[in-house]
């Protein structure tokens, strides 16, 4: 029987752009008029390899009995009621209403799963909207971006361990926050074409499984194969290359690199591959970039090392590039392999269940305290227009990647500089080399305000 979920929120918040999302088709009237939907419209969903149900509902509005907004409601009520899980959606970038308040209790007592699902989240001020969204005591919000498919490696996330079984039948448990060894690590191999992804892969599986070819090209699409390595399960997706952007041409190789970024968006960890002549040139920058953003792992692989003559200090003149080029991810792990031979491939998929478990990572609060202090100490918060910062504590909401809100008096004053301090800071203290550290910034409320305006 088929996994059914409802997605529920206030009117123009993103639901119909959400379902079209999920099920892969225009189905759904979109608008920015509020009210577009009025029926309940079923379809097929399908989220990387999980499948379900999915419902869109009119927006939750209250109206006089046996009114259309009356008749709409229970449309919406009735959805829910067929629904084994509920999708809260609310719109990050206006923050918390009246309405999302009331309708985050009508979602409670329907006593079903509930994800909460910050959509519109692009930018400083849906990270700000995201945030708030916790006062609703829905657990934790998913940041989304429906219209551009952003978040959607986070939805999968909550979505796998909210149905009750894979397609494969393993347990569907994925804790957020904490690492699951019963299910395959999911791993993306991205690079530019020709770099020796296909080959790599085959050695891994011991077959000629993906096409290979010196022409640049070879794979289309996002193939996905399972590897077991000492016991431990890996689902890898062998990818098309990337090339700049300036140079795609062709409709289906436009196709093949939107199919490599959706790999990119659902892996855990992402290995860049690149050739040992050509590494570190300016699309394998950009493409380290986008891992980052994506807030994925990153492995770097400097691909056929058989024919590099054999030097001293090599790997390590590696490391130190990569921390040059590429200080967003600092430390991440840098394994020289040859496809070919299978050299380095042991020390390749070391290096990817580390990285697995430093995106994993949760830092004790108490930890975290004494390092904020010493770190304010250490190199106190500059005066800007001749006031000084106040930051008043930092806790961290999630881990994949490792996430944290900083509390301070003016967050739009903090200087970049000011926030990269206390990232290399973070990643140094407790040992997070090469994953992508999130710090957002939030202003503390301020309980004299109310006092202020009277006696104004």
């Amino acid at each position: 029987m088929s996994f059914t979920i409802a997605i529920i929120g206030r009117p123009n918040v993103g639901k119909s752009t959400l379902f079209n999302r999920l099920v892969g088709q225009k189905l759904a009237l979109v608008d920015d008029l509020p009210g577009v939907t009025r029926d309940r419209r079923e379809g097929e969903a399908k989220l990387g390899d999980l499948a379900f149900t999915i419902i869109d509902t009119a927006g939750l509005d209250e109206g006089p009995k046996g009114s259309l907004t009356a008749r709409m409601q229970e449309q919406t009520e009735t959805a829910i009621r067929l629904a084994d899980a509920l999708m809260f959606v609310i719109d990050a970038r206006v923050g918390l209403t009246p309405a999302d308040r009331a309708f985050a209790d009508f979602a409670r007592k329907a006593d079903k799963p509930v994800l909460l699902l910050a959509n519109k989240a692009e930018g400083k001020h849906g990270e700000i909207g995201a945030m708030e969204s916790y006062a609703l005591g829905l657990g934790d919000p998913i940041q989304i971006s429906a219209e551009h498919g952003e978040g959607m490696g986070e939805l999968y996330d909550a979505l796998r361990a909210l149905l009750p079984e894979t397609p494969d039948g393993e347990d569907a448990s994925d804790e957020e926050g904490a690492e699951d060894t019963t299910r395959p690590i999911r791993v993306a191999i991205v690079g530019r074409p020709n770099a020796g992804k296909s080959t790599l892969i085959n050695q891994l599986i011991g077959e000629e499984r993906l096409l290979t070819s010196p022409e640049a090209g070879t794979t289309r699409d996002a193939i996905a194969v399972e590897i077991a390595w000492k016991g431990r399960g890996f689902r890898v997706f062998d990818t098309a290359g990337l090339r700049r952007r300036s140079r795609i041409e062709e409709k289906l190789e436009k196709l093949s690199v939107a199919d490599a970024l959706r790999a990119v968006r659902f892996a855990e960890v992402v290995v860049l591959m690149m050739d040992w002549q050509h590494r570190f040139e300016e699309q394998d920058l950009r493409i380290a970039d986008l891992v980052e953003r994506e807030g994925r792992a990153l492995v770097i692989a400097v691909s056929k090392w058989d024919l590099v003559e054999a030097k001293g200090g090599q790997i390590s003149q590696l490391r130190a590039d990569a921390d040059h080029w590429l200080p967003q991810v600092a430390g991440a792990p840098v394994v020289a392999v040859s496809g070919l031979t299978g050299d380095g491939v042991d020390r390749l998929m070391t290096a990817i269940i580390e990285a697995y478990a430093v995106w994993n990572k949760r830092v004790p609060t108490a930890a975290l305290n004494r390092w904020f202090e010493q770190a304010i100490q250490a190199n106190p918060p500059p005066a800007v227009s001749g006031r000084r910062l106040k930051l008043n504590y930092i806790t961290q909401t999630k881990a994949r990647p490792p996430s944290f809100v900083l509390f301070c008096s003016r967050a739009d004053a903090v200087p970049q500089a000011y926030l990269r301090y206390l990232t290399n800071s973070l990643r140094e203290s407790f040992e997070l080399p090469g994953t992508p550290v999130r710090i957002t910034l939030r202003e503390k409320a301020n309980p004299f305000a109310h006092k202020r305006k009277r006696l104004s």
